[in-house]
């Protein structure tokens, strides 16, 4: 069983930077891939990035790119997710997801393991 718990999301303003946190209740490598989501009031959950095993790859929706980044930190069993240049629709509640079964690809949400998410609100 793997805990995971976000931590990191607040308030800020349009332009603004958070920087969301994943601590992994076991060593983050032992996840073949980690990646972040987040859900809109009245929206689905969507991908926003993932990080494969050793941080080789990374991926990220294209509403985010450039503007976030996604890494992690083994020594600390963290995986970490940097957001610069917030806009009003990044709003939404984050989450962080581990072990993706194989085939799975990074955006579909059949990851094993969720932490409880952290709200991100943006405001304009």
């Amino acid at each position: 069983q793997v805990h995971l718990m976000e931590s990191g999301g607040g308030s800020v303003q349009a332009g603004g930077s958070l920087r969301l946190s994943c601590a992994a209740s076991v060593y983050t490598y032992s996840s073949n891939c980690m990646g972040w989501f987040r859900q809109a009031p009245g929206k689905e959950r969507e991908g926003v990035a993932a990080i494969y095993t050793g941080g080789v790859s990374t991926y990220y929706a294209d509403s985010v790119k450039g503007r976030f980044t996604i890494s992690q930190d083994n020594a600390k069993n963290t995986v970490y997710l940097q957001m610069n240049s917030l806009k009003p629709e990044d709003t939404a509640m984050y989450y962080c997801a581990a072990d993706l079964p194989y085939g799975g690809s990074w955006y579909s949400l059949l990851y094993k393991y969720w932490g409880q998410g952290t709200q991100v609100t943006v405001s304009s």
